[in-house]
């Protein structure tokens, strides 16, 4: 898939799942033409679910993400699963890490930026919390959890809509009491 020539892309990213998605994310998902997953998936049923128009899911591999915690049967999966992602788009490199292997916490975004300096955007997961860091040229993005486990203020996910002369992050977030899990 060729997404770099396209004229707008839309990048739905999402990471710790952690088993569960809310059925409004995979809603979102679906609107998108492509998905990133920042690891800690647990269970990958949340890959074949996560559904988006070019059927495109790019996902990696979280510290959580062992055979002793995936479904019995699934481990040999874990071997497809890289520990980091590029995805070329209008516009830039998209690079996907879990994260957890850059430490320590206070410095992670400076590490990254190094580690990635092609990027012109860096997602990462890991911490369950959002952030989204624009302050340097390489920017670095974590959407929060996607699932149920440690989703401080509500499941979540980004939208990333890149075109050759412009990227823009559109968060979503959903209301703690109306969240459903798939």
């Amino acid at each position: 898939m060729d997404l770099e020539t396209q004229a707008a892309v839309c990048v739905g990213i999402i990471s710790d799942t952690h088993g569960v998605i809310e059925n409004a994310i995979l809603a979102l998902m679906e609107q998108c033409d492509v998905i990133v997953h920042a690891g800690d998936i647990l269970d990958p049923d949340i890959l074949r679910r996560v559904t988006p128009k070019s059927g495109h899911v790019i996902a990696v591999r979280g510290n959580n993400d062992t055979p002793e915690q995936w479904p019995s049967g699934t481990a040999h999966l874990l071997d497809t699963l890289p520990e980091t992602a590029v995805l070329k788009l209008p516009g830039g490199i998209l690079v996907v890490e879990h994260g957890h292997r850059v430490t320590p916490a206070h410095v992670r975004h400076e590490k990254l930026r190094a580690r990635h300096p092609e990027a012109r955007a860096i997602v990462y997961g890991h911490t369950h919390q959002r952030c989204i860091d624009t302050s340097a040229p390489i920017w670095v993005l974590n959407p929060g959890a996607a699932g149920r486990v440690r989703a401080y203020g509500g499941a979540g996910c980004l939208l990333l809509h890149a075109t050759q002369h412009e990227w823009r992050i559109e968060t979503k977030t959903l209301p703690t009491s109306n969240a459903n899990s798939a």
